[in-house]
């Protein structure tokens, strides 16, 4: 059974950087789509971020440029570089995972399959 285990989260001032990470255990991360969400108190959940088996990355307009996703195969881990923080980025990040496609679309409607149970961010002014 494929796990995910976030870490990274953490308070920060605004802009300041953080880099969250993902591991995955129980199988491959090179098998699965991958991405990020957060939920912030009181407001949808919404993806931040997703990369394809092929490398591909996808980010809405609210972090383009300021969010960098990745992921290392060889170490079954996938990251999020965060940038320029603001306090509006403030919330719980989730770390997801399908081994079939679930990016594109609307980012406030994204249903991955497999979750972590979350890192809390927390951007101060």
């Amino acid at each position: 059974q494929v796990q995910l285990v976030e870490s990274g989260g953490g308070s920060v001032q605004a802009g300041g950087s953080l880099r969250l990470s993902c591991r995955v255990s129980g199988d491959s991360s090179s098998r699965y789509f991958m991405g990020w969400l957060r939920q912030a108190p009181g407001k949808e959940r919404e993806g931040i971020a997703t990369i394809d088996n092929d490398g591909t990355t996808s980010y809405p307009a609210s972090v383009g440029g300021r969010f960098t996703i990745s992921k290392d195969n060889a170490k079954n881990t996938l990251y999020l570089q965060m940038e320029s923080l603001k306090p509006e980025d403030t919330g719980m990040y989730y770390c997801a995972a399908d081994a079939s496609p679930w990016g594109g679309g609307s980012w406030l409607s994204l249903q991955p399959e497999i979750w972590g149970q979350g890192t809390q961010v927390t951007v101060s002014s």
